[in-house]
């Protein structure tokens, strides 16, 4: 697949085929799944906000959850944790920094177009309850990461400890987003893509929930069957190039497989439904930093580099500037989202400084 002629390494047009094809799966597949779970969640009775922070944010979170459990259970001992733990950082920051950038883009084309604001229309409370949980939980992921540089005591206990905590505040947010009532009675969704090829109506009867359903599932398989390949793809020619381990975990990983959210964002920013994009992102925030976070507490022994420390400081500050504009406006600018890519930027600058294996 990669040929080295000299020191420059070649990437076949078959790799670049792959990575196409990859891409048109995922770009297909979340489409089909943003109709799809506007359905479900319209179906359930569930308000926007628990549609696109929870169905939504935990089924396309699911590729990036996978790749630190695979890395932490099959591989070997030292790189396996590297990369599990990598990985597991990465998805959050990503998606603070990177994923708002994108979503800015996306906004900022809607306003060219004059077929939306340049602010988003979020409700309040649940944009800010998002954020809050995010800041705690992965404050938690810090202190973690902290005291694992001490080596005067044990802290196995302590981070099973704050496994627990993290898994309970999950659960009291689910809870809590579960019960925000709907606010448009209407149905506001497009025709479902499965029922254009059939007369089912799928507001109503068993037979609508189960097409609903079925959408779902395979668009989300779609999405996974999508990431992988382009995942794979991504490492062979990172890795040819001499990619160190970490960087790949923490960098090239996540940029890949937070391809849906992305993705499942932009189109609900193009089309005004800003709760549901916004919400993609920070419902899959709020479960990155906990679910995966506590596998990492659990199973490896959490202790970060420096670098992995720094991106945890970045996304929190990330994560406070978006919490400060809510709380202050009521909404977030484009500007304000395309901002966030500079913290994006200041990671690499980090990362090229600092570089992996620097002791936390």
């Amino acid at each position: 697949m990669i040929a080295v002629a000299g020191a420059l390494p070649v990437v076949h047009l078959e790799v670049v085929a792959i990575l196409i094809a990859a891409l048109a799966i995922i770009l297909v597949s979340c489409e089909v799944f943003t109709n799809g779970i506007e359905w479900l969640g319209m179906r359930l009775g569930l308000a926007e906000t628990a549609t696109g922070s929870v169905l939504a944010a935990v089924g396309t979170a699911m590729p990036e959850t996978i790749i630190p459990i695979i890395a932490i259970f099959l591989g070997t001992d030292a790189q396996g944790e590297e990369i599990g733990e990598g990985a597991i950082l990465g998805a959050p920051f990503m998606l603070g920094t990177l994923a708002m950038f994108v979503g800015g883009v996306a906004v900022w084309i809607g306003v060219r177009r004059g077929t939306r604001g340049d602010h988003l229309i979020l409700r309040r409370d649940h944009a800010e309850r998002d954020m809050k949980y995010f800041m705690v939980m992965y404050c938690v992921a810090l202190l973690a990461g902290l005291l694992g540089m001490q080596t005067y005591f044990d802290h196995g206990y302590i981070n099973y400890g704050l496994a627990a905590l993290l898994l309970v505040a999950y659960v009291v947010y689910l809870h809590r987003t579960l019960k925000d009532e709907a606010e448009e009675k209407g149905n506001t969704c497009p025709d479902l893509y499965i029922c254009r090829v059939c007369s089912v109506n799928p507001a109503k009867g068993r037979l609508g929930m189960t097409l609903i359903s079925l959408q779902v599932v395979a668009a989300l398989l779609g999405i996974i069957i999508g990431a992988k390949f382009f995942v794979e793809e991504v490492e062979e020619v990172s890795l040819a190039v001499g990619v160190p381990a970490m960087i790949l975990a923490f960098l090239i990983a996540p940029v890949a497989t937070e391809l849906p959210e992305k993705f499942n964002s932009i189109i609900w920013y193009l089309r005004s439904k800003d709760t549901l994009g916004f919400g993609n992102i920070t419902g899959a925030m709020v479960f990155q930093s906990s679910i995966p976070v506590s596998i990492g507490l659990l199973f490896t022994d959490w202790e970060l580099e420096a670098i992995n420390v720094a991106s945890i400081v970045i996304a929190l500050a990330a994560s406070a500037w978006m919490f400060i504009s809510i709380r202050r406006k009521g909404g977030i600018s484009f500007r304000m989202m395309l901002a966030s890519g500079s913290l994006y930027m200041m990671y690499i600058v980090l990362l090229v400084v600092i570089g992996p294996g620097s002791s936390a």
